[in-house]
């Protein structure tokens, strides 16, 4: 007999992580950076499967505040405890959590290099919607590359001018609905945004690069930083102006952040890109990123 239960405490929190992290090895987050992204969070489910005590996997279900209708869920069974039924139970239990808020559907993530997990969804009725492509760069094996802004831009670090926190914002607002695969998510008001996505425990101001025209920001990239992996960081959001875009300064933003990691120990960059963002995955190919392990996502009916 399976049961399926919400996390009741941090310890259990740090085994629904786990069960994460053998499935999704390639990832890494601590518990600071789950909790915080919790409290980002409309609403949210975080399950445990067990069978006779023994935790068989977890699942979690996002509600995010830009798209209030379109859970996102994840159900990680690590391949030693499958065919047992923990799958099922957890797609089971996170379909009642769902109906139980009005919802109809679900927005499942999953590797794209792991095949028996795609059959899982296919097999109940799920849909691939679009993929994110994974790269990855070896900082061990290169130089970083030289910082070449266009001529009137200058790039820094945000803790250079934390001033800049409303000009970063309002690049935000503007580049984030041209993002492939984000279009239809609702930006955050500023104060929620700043809390969320910019000081978390994983987000860092000397971390987080500006390219500056005068007074003005007009594109920024920054990092999410782990405290599991202190050598592997992930790129989040590089994001030019429209008006500012096609001059290099994204190729700018992105040197800086090698440069900067390379010198502060890091040794693998990881981030994924839509299948249909060609601007920025061909920078990132030019810039040295090899293929690594990416993201499908699939859209499916409630159990």
């Amino acid at each position: 007999m399976i049961e399926v239960s919400p996390v009741a405490d941090e310890a259990e929190e740090q085994l629904s992580l786990d069960a994460y992290h053998e499935t999704w090895p390639h990832e890494s987050f601590g518990l600071p950076e789950v909790q915080s992204f919790k409290a980002s969070l409309l609403d949210h489910a975080d399950l445990l499967a067990r069978q006779d005590g023994v935790v068989l996997g977890s699942g979690f279900a996002a509600l995010f505040p830009g798209l209030p209708e379109s859970p996102r869920v994840m159900v990680t069974v690590p391949p030693r405890q499958r065919r047992r039924g923990a799958g099922t139970a957890l797609y089971s239990a996170i379909s009642d959590w769902a109906r139980e808020r009005g919802l109809e559907a679900l927005e499942a993530v999953l590797a794209d290099n792991d095949p028996h997990s795609l059959a899982f969804a296919e097999r109940r009725g799920f849909l691939e919607e679009r993929r994110e492509k994974g790269v990855e760069l070896d900082l061990t094996a290169i130089e970083p590359p030289p910082v070449e802004p266009p001529p009137g831009i200058e790039i820094v670090s945000w803790a250079e001018r934390p001033e800049l926190a409303h000009s970063l914002f309002e690049i935000s607002v503007e580049a984030s609905p041209d993002v492939p695969g984000y279009e239809e998510e609702e930006h955050e008001p500023f104060e929620a945004w700043l809390a969320h996505e910019m000081q978390g425990p994983g987000d860092r101001p000397e971390a987080t690069f500006v390219a500056v025209a005068g007074n003005e920001a007009v594109g920024y990239a920054k990092f999410s930083l782990s405290s599991t992996a202190p050598t592997r960081a992930h790129h989040d959001l590089t994001a030019v102006k429209r008006a500012w875009r096609r001059r290099g300064i994204a190729r700018a933003l992105k040197s800086a952040q090698i440069g900067w990691a390379k010198s502060n120990g890091f040794e693998l960059l990881r981030t994924t890109n839509d299948e249909r963002n060609t601007p920025m995955r061909r920078l990132n190919e030019q810039l040295g990123y090899r293929p690594s392990i990416g993201r499908i996502f699939l859209k499916g009916p409630l159990a």
